[in-house]
């Protein structure tokens, strides 16, 4: 009878283990909360020490995956608990020319509301919203 590492077959050396692979877990859970807008649980988790800052391997923060996906009370809740508005992304985007992008409004304003400068990243949400045609936006930000 063979024991049950040689029938799983040798453990992945380069996968995480222990508490690396536990964090990796978490934080994995995060980002699906900030994706889908579990407001409820990205609160939980900033409020226990999680960084509101977080981000992935590209940049992405959870600000910018909940503006990105459309979800303003996600985006209220990290804003709350310290996220920066303009942080920018690997490729310069920062959550507000995402929701530009997006065609968010709910999202716009509530970044806004939380000090998310339109003219922070590359392009700028300024800038973004020139490239798309959308007028009313660069008017709004411009008049702030």
């Amino acid at each position: 009878m063979a024991d049950s590492a040689e029938s799983t077959g040798p453990a992945d050396p380069a996968a995480p283990q222990g508490a690396d692979a536990d964090v990796i877990e978490l934080a994995g859970r995060l980002f699906d909360a900030a994706r889908t807008g579990d407001s409820a649980t990205l609160a939980a988790y900033v409020d226990a020490g999680a960084p509101a800052n977080l981000s992935n391997d590209r940049g992405d923060t959870l600000l910018m995956l909940a503006a990105y996906h459309g979800h303003a009370d996600a985006v209220r809740t990290l804003l709350e608990r310290g996220a920066d508005p303009d942080r920018a992304n690997d490729r310069g985007q920062t959550p507000l020319a995402g929701a530009v992008f997006k065609g968010a409004d709910e999202v716009l304003t509530a970044l806004l509301a939380g000090g998310a400068d339109p003219g922070a990243g590359t392009p700028s949400a300024v800038d973004t919203a020139r490239m798309f045609g959308k007028e009313d936006l660069v008017a709004r930000f411009t008049a702030r």
